[in-house]
């Protein structure tokens, strides 16, 4: 993990950027609002933590509080797309409403959801990596 770590996150990182611009840009899938604060959250990390695995640093510091962020919109937007409790908020988001399901694999898997394990996998690795760090320290 402390080898491999960062190098992980940048390429879970990566296939979430470039799958978010296939939806957007190949198949011409609109973002909304909510999708638009998860790519602002997303994108950066790309560089952030590719740079950082480059120079062999640990960036957690910076990465956790995006991935957490993210994550939390993620879960907010999900729910928004399955439930009914949130449905109502939902048109109010843009000229695309938040609740348009453009994919729907197995019933489950929508784009948020996709967002999430993103983030939910970045986050967990660079915990691992906060966490090796702050044993090697002590």
């Amino acid at each position: 993990m402390a080898e491999n770590g960062l190098h992980l996150s940048w390429a879970i990182a990566l296939v979430a950027m470039l799958g978010s611009l296939y939806f957007s840009e190949v198949k011409g899938y609109l973002p909304c609002k909510l999708c638009w604060y998860q790519r602002i959250l997303m994108y950066p990390q790309v560089f952030l933590i590719g740079i950082a695995a480059v120079r062999k640093q640990q960036v957690y510091m910076y990465v956790l509080p995006m991935t957490i962020l993210g994550g939390c919109i993620s879960i907010y937007h999900y729910l928004m797309e399955k439930t009914d409790l949130f449905k109502s908020n939902s048109f109010s988001c843009g000229i695309v409403p938040c609740d348009a399901e453009y994919i729907n694999w197995f019933g489950f898997v929508t784009i948020p959801f996709l967002a999430l394990t993103a983030f939910v996998l970045i986050t967990a690795i660079h915990l691992a990596l906060w966490r090796l760090d702050k044993s090697k320290k002590a």
